[in-house]
């Protein structure tokens, strides 16, 4: 495996490369989900490019990032065991410089759900992932469905900057007892993983509704936010897989979402229908 921090020097590496490249951006503390991401580049090209890099611009004021979880030398070990062939590992001053040129996210699909509380933080979500895309020029970007807006987001970014890029969504890897994995479950004591269990429960309860035929969005996210009490609740949504809001549930068509806090650890999970 070659790592390589430089962004000038992985283009140059990459640039002339014949093989097909599927590439995966996190921020590293990998876990089983992000190895499922790696797996599934690995079956669909022939180089696989994994990234780290916590991306500061995207954590707002009394945000996390001074503490967001660093596994450095366990993500490299990880990265090689999932035969990655090259690991960028770039540092902030690789990436941004004192006066940016950045993007914005959408002015309404960027500020509602994840966005409501978090105003701009998609903005240095599309900013990086759009200099990642840049510097590795991926034949396929894997992303995770259990960050579903920020999927959305960066689709819709691919899609209107006429970039060629596919971007693959891959479905969320759960623990044992349905916890969807999550670098920040590092955060949680016993008995906040307990009741953050009532997010995969609120989740299951979505479903069995819909599978009894209850299709009303607003009966489906009452029964959800007394599932999940008392915990804070930041959303509970249900939507199209354009984002738009729906009255009643559309199979094959519709994402239900849930975000909320279990002690001071936001923590985002969906289902796809």
């Amino acid at each position: 495996m070659k790592i390589i921090s430089n962004p000038i020097e992985l283009k140059n590496y990459l640039k002339n490369k014949k093989e097909t490249i599927g590439f995966i951006p996190t921020m590293g503390a990998l876990h089983e989900g992000h190895i499922s991401l790696i797996r599934k580049a690995r079956e669909e090209n022939e180089l696989i490019v994994v990234s780290i890099f916590v991306n500061p611009t995207q954590f707002l004021k009394g945000e996390d990032l001074d503490r967001y979880p660093s596994k450095d030398e366990a993500d490299k070990k990880i990265c090689e065991m999932s035969e990655v062939d090259v690991l960028f590992f770039p540092h902030k001053k690789d990436i941004y410089c004192d006066d940016e040129v950045s993007l914005l996210a959408p002015k309404v699909r960027g500020y509602v759900l994840e966005g409501t509380s978090r105003p701009a933080h998609f903005d240095g979500v599309l900013t990086v992932v759009m200099k990642l895309l840049n510097i590795v020029n991926p034949t396929k970007a894997y992303f995770g469905k259990k960050d579903a807006q920020q999927l959305n987001l960066i689709s819709l970014m691919v899609k209107q900057m006429f970039m060629s890029v596919a971007i693959i969504a891959v479905d969320t890897v759960r623990e044992s007892d349905g916890l969807a994995l999550s670098s920040r479950n590092v955060y949680l004591d016993a008995d906040e993983r307990k009741e953050a269990l009532k997010i995969s429960t609120s989740l299951h309860l979505a479903h069995k509704m819909i599978s009894q035929n209850i299709l009303s969005s607003t009966e489906i996210k009452k029964a959800m936010r007394k599932c999940l009490s008392p915990l804070e609740i930041a959303y509970v949504e249900i939507l199209n897989r354009d984002f738009e809001p729906i009255d009643e549930v559309i199979i094959k068509n519709t994402v239900v979402l849930v975000e909320v806090k279990v002690g001071t650890t936001r923590l985002l999970d969906n289902i796809w229908l």
